[in-house]
């Protein structure tokens, strides 16, 4: 039996609670944007249902501590499909075992929530050192990125504490959505696709007059500051993988 679902938490917490309803024997959820239909293969098509969903996500808080709700949560942002596979057998294998199952390395959804937890909270920790705003011309702070995972949700509160009296927007291309802080809360926005390029690409005219000399300053400052004979690429590529070089001005400069 394959179980399909929308790709929201929603629907996958919906999935566990049809399962338990249907008991249909071992099933694997599939997302319904990728899903490929066989002929020997049954299926069933999952609604999202906000009450079914609540009393899962309920259930599964009165079996797990914060740590691994909130990894669950971490691997669901993954976005991975097989994230969303191992989701759905890790929740029922919670409830179908006593307290503390979570703690059962060997059973291989456990480990899986586990290891993909790891790498989103990597990426979220790595977003926020390595993420640099620049200031438009109307005098809000902003940044564009495209992160293996969607590490939006996780990040947010860091740059709401850390640039409190500043208004800034942190906008993901790869999944077309972004946050605006006001200096009150942090919202959700998104734009027309065909306004994205000023996000990727600002035309100098978008930017603070400023901003092309703090630039320089920076770079002035980190070439200053940056020993020749003591440079190690090896390792200084181990703390700060090529990928993020894009988001950095000293590299971009360099």
């Amino acid at each position: 039996m394959i179980y399909i679902f929308d790709g929201s938490l929603e629907g996958l917490l919906t999935a566990v609670f049809e399962w338990f309803e249907r008991k249909p024997g071992y099933t694997s959820l599939k997302v319904d944007k990728t899903y490929q239909p066989d002929a020997f293969t049954s299926s069933f098509l999952i609604v999202s249902d906000r009450q079914k969903s609540d009393r899962v996500w309920n259930g599964l808080q009165k079996k797990l501590g914060k740590q691994w709700m909130r990894r669950v949560y971490c691997a669901y942002l993954s976005e991975k499909p097989e994230a969303f596979d191992s989701l759905f057998h890790f929740m029922s294998y919670i409830f179908l075992n006593p307290v503390g199952a979570e703690k059962n390395f060997g059973n291989k959804d456990v480990l899986d929530i586990s290891q993909i937890a790891t790498k989103v909270e990597r990426e979220k920790h790595r977003m926020e050192a390595f993420i640099r705003f620049q200031q438009t011309s109307d005098g809000f702070y902003y940044c564009a990125i495209d992160p293996d995972f969607n590490v939006l949700p996780l990040i947010a509160k860091h740059f709401k504490d850390r640039y409190a009296d500043q208004q800034w927007i942190i906008y993901d291309l790869k999944r077309h959505y972004g946050l605006f802080y006001d200096l009150e809360k942090v919202t959700e926005i998104t734009v027309e696709l065909g306004e994205e390029k000023n996000f990727k690409q600002p035309a100098s005219a978008q930017l603070n007059e400023k901003e092309e000399l703090y630039t320089h300053l920076w770079k002035d400052y980190f070439k200053s500051t940056n020993i020749v004979s003591r440079k190690n690429t090896k390792l200084h590529v181990k703390h700060v993988p090529k990928r993020y070089w894009k988001y950095l001005t000293e590299k971009q400069l360099s």
